[in-house]
Parts: structure tokens; sequence; C-alpha cells
């Protein structure tokens, strides 16, 4: 084993848990995209993937967009936590990439949400978290 490298059977754990994390956050969104949707919401993005980072959920109501951030943690506030200043300006920065690309920008508002996913309970939405 070289030096400094992890055995196998770690590095599988490690690989096992990262995507049982993914699995988790995909049902996430796609739980946050059906909750937006029964509040009238209309998903124009989801996964929504650009060089300056990644938005989970593009949803409109009329000329208001939100750029929705879903977290599933076991608790609301750890999830609200979890979007650090760092996480709010890459999401910032892609949300600013999609806007430019919108034929009636300058007709839309801009808001940035927070879908939080904690077991058992339904979605809260925290609208304009920042």
């Amino acid at each position: 084993m070289k030096k400094g490298s992890k055995p196998a059977s770690r590095r599988a754990g490690v690989r096992g848990f990262r995507q049982k994390a993914e699995k988790l956050g995909h049902r996430g969104e796609t739980l946050a995209a059906w909750a937006l949707r029964l509040k009238g919401y209309r998903i124009v993005e989801h996964r929504y993937r650009t060089k300056l980072g990644e938005i989970d959920i593009i949803a409109r109501k009329g000329d208001l967009v939100a750029i929705v951030e879903v977290k599933a943690r076991k608790s609301a506030e750890d999830a609200i936590n979890a979007v650090n200043y760092h996480t709010q300006q890459r999401i910032t920065k892609a949300a600013g990439f999609w806007l430019t690309r919108q034929t009636d920008y300058a007709r839309i508002s801009l808001r940035f949400d927070i879908v939080a996913i904690v077991p058992g309970q339904w979605p809260r939405h925290i609208k304009d978290a920042w």
C-alpha cells in the first residue's frame, strides 16, 4: 500500500456513504419540488448546473422566481444552518448566470429560499432565506 493511501475497503465505505447521501438528496429535491407545485409554483429547472455552481430547484410563480436550496437533515434548524455564507454566494452567482439568459429578466423578482426536508415531516419552505 502506498504511503498515505487508504485501504480499498475504507474507500468503498466512503463511496457508499456518498452514494447514499446523494440518493437521499435527490429524493429530498423531488419531494421539495412536489411541495412547491402544490403551493402553485411551476418548476422551471431542477438541478441546474453551471461552472459557478448548482441550483437545486428554480421555481416560478408569475414574475416571482424562487431559487431554492434543498437540505435534508434531522431537524429544520440543522437544514437552515447547513446553508452557510459560502453556499449562499455560490448559489447567488449561479442564479445571476441563469437570470442573464432569461428573455424577461427585467420583469423577474428573484428570491432565495430553502426547503428543509426532515424525516416524518412535510417539507418546510423558508421564503427569502437570504
